[in-house]
């Protein structure tokens, strides 16, 4: 009993010192993301939390991240697409396929954000201008 009790008080030490991390010139936003259960809360919080740079609090019932960063050093986007990167889409980023097809079963949430994927080929360069011909076509030595 006295080591589980060594155990939690050593928990709750550590844990608290890692809540006053010396975030300089502090700025807290919220922003919506995606996921699902404690081990998803573990992945995003360990995506977006950088040493004196920024710390992460993701809340799974309402799906929202409080963030805290330097606006000196980062910002909430690069943060963000941090989390994106690990698979969980936010407000402002969508996870690449691959990293959200490789979360942990129960972390797999229904992606809304997903953008439809129309074909923009044939209007890549609808811009440009079509090839008049350069000044070495039909010269021949």
């Amino acid at each position: 009993m006295k080591r589980l009790s060594y155990i939690i008080t050593t928990c709750l030490v550590l844990l608290s010192t890692l809540s006053i991390a010396q975030i300089k010139n502090a700025k807290t936003e919220t922003a919506k993301v995606n996921g699902n259960c404690g081990m998803c809360k573990r992945t995003i919080e360990k995506a977006g939390n950088m040493k004196n740079e920024a710390q992460v609090v993701w809340d799974a019932d309402n799906q929202r991240a409080s963030i805290t960063y330097d606006a000196e050093k980062t910002t909430i986007d690069t943060v963000l697409k941090r989390i994106a990167q690990v698979g969980y889409d936010n407000e402002k980023y969508l996870a690449p396929d691959e990293a959200y097809a490789n979360l942990h079963d129960c972390c797999q949430y229904e992606r809304k954000l997903k953008q439809s994927k129309t074909d923009t080929k044939s209007d890549e360069h609808s811009q440009h201008k079509p090839n008049q011909g350069s000044s070495h076509q039909g010269k021949h030595h």
